[in-house]
């Protein structure tokens, strides 16, 4: 029985999301690819035109997943707005101490392919990075923080600084030290009757 294309195509995608991650995007052959997918080469240019479309479906697929993970690491941490913003680089930090972690998959091939700046797969990176920005901003503007969308580029400098500085160094406890720093700054930009909350909790935890 033939395999439906949407498998055919998702398979694929999964093969190449392995490779890609692991050994970049400029190290992986797409005979590679459709080796590790079992498959031939003939049948994954039937489902993608050419390595580029291939490298822009690997990060679409990341999109919604990832950004689903930060919401939900968000959502199941008690407390206030600084809490929850530092649970994500808490929760990152975990993940970057496992020893396949090879950092965010859109930065690095953001940088792999820094010299075409028009590539579909770039352009994909940076809409996932605004969607994170969108959702903080939405997210802090709703808590009564009235600069919402400076406060979230703030925080997606320092966690995209943190994955740099984490790759590079291979100390977790960067990416920690960013997360306190995001707290803080979460914390100074609530208004002044929930940030007397914040700190009032705070001290009834300690």
């Amino acid at each position: 029985m033939a395999r439906p294309a949407t498998d055919t195509r998702e398979r694929i995608i999964a093969a190449a999301s392995k490779l890609f991650y692991s050994d970049g995007i400029r190290g992986v052959s797409v005979d590679a690819v459709a080796a590790r997918a079992g498959l031939t080469k003939r049948t994954l240019y039937y489902h993608f035109r050419s390595k580029d479309d291939l490298v822009a479906a690997y990060l679409a697929a990341r999109d919604q997943p990832n950004l689903a993970l930060f919401q939900r690491w968000f959502a199941e941490t008690e407390g206030g707005l600084p809490d929850k913003v530092e649970a994500i680089f808490r929760n990152l930090a975990r993940s970057a101490r496992h020893p396949k972690w090879k950092g965010c998959g859109f930065l690095r091939t953001s940088a792999e392919l820094a010299n075409m700046p028009g590539h579909p797969a770039i352009k994909i990176g940076a809409a996932h990075k605004k969607k994170f920005e969108n959702w903080l901003r939405v997210t802090f503007e709703a808590g009564g923080i009235g600069e919402g969308l400076l406060l979230a580029r703030q925080i997606l400098l320092l966690l995209d600084g943190s994955f740099a500085v984490v790759l590079l160094h291979r100390d977790p406890s960067y990416m920690e030290t960013a997360g306190e720093a995001a707290r803080s700054l979460t914390a100074a930009a609530l208004p002044a009757r929930r940030r007397r909350a914040v700190a009032g909790a705070a001290s009834a935890r300690s």
